[in-house]
């Protein structure tokens, strides 16, 4: 019995399917700069948290997140180190944090909460934590327009 049909891409065949690159404009930035950018802000992250300035450090993780198809390793690094920073905020902290963080930065927090949730080996109680308390201060919107949004971290 020949079951190949079922194989083929129809999507190839139709004039008005959506590239992903129709989507969203990919980032300008060259691949290189966006990793060395990463690095420098991973270390500046470090400097800010060892000074106990956990807002600083959260708004330079979020500042300018990289997206895109071509920039993986940015995006880990970028994740490791927000990661870093909501580890070792207290909870009573939370709150307080996210209140101070702009819609964008809070909306860029709640994507990099969604990444660190799919990952296997991540503390699922500090980011629900997290997602808790920014959903509190943010509101739904922040979850809609997350999951709406195309250019993933």
């Amino acid at each position: 019995m020949e079951v190949a049909f079922r194989k083929i891409d129809i999507d190839a065949f139709d004039e008005d399917v959506i590239q992903e690159s129709e989507l969203y404009e990919a980032d300008p930035r060259d691949p290189a700069q966006v990793f060395e950018e990463a690095k420098a802000r991973q270390a500046s992250v470090r400097s800010l948290l060892s000074k106990n300035d956990i807002v600083g450090a959260l708004v330079t993780a979020l500042d300018n997140a990289p997206y895109g198809p071509n920039v993986e390793e940015a995006k880990t690094i970028s994740l490791q180190t927000l990661l870093g920073i909501l580890n070792s905020t207290k909870s009573t902290d939370i709150s307080n944090v996210v209140q101070s963080l702009t819609m964008d930065s809070q909306d860029t927090l709640m994507k990099y909460l969604y990444k660190g949730m799919a990952m296997a080996d991540s503390n699922a109680s500090v980011l629900l934590s997290w997602h808790e308390k920014l959903t509190e201060v943010a509101g739904t919107g922040c979850i809609v327009r997350t999951m709406t949004d195309r250019r993933t971290v």
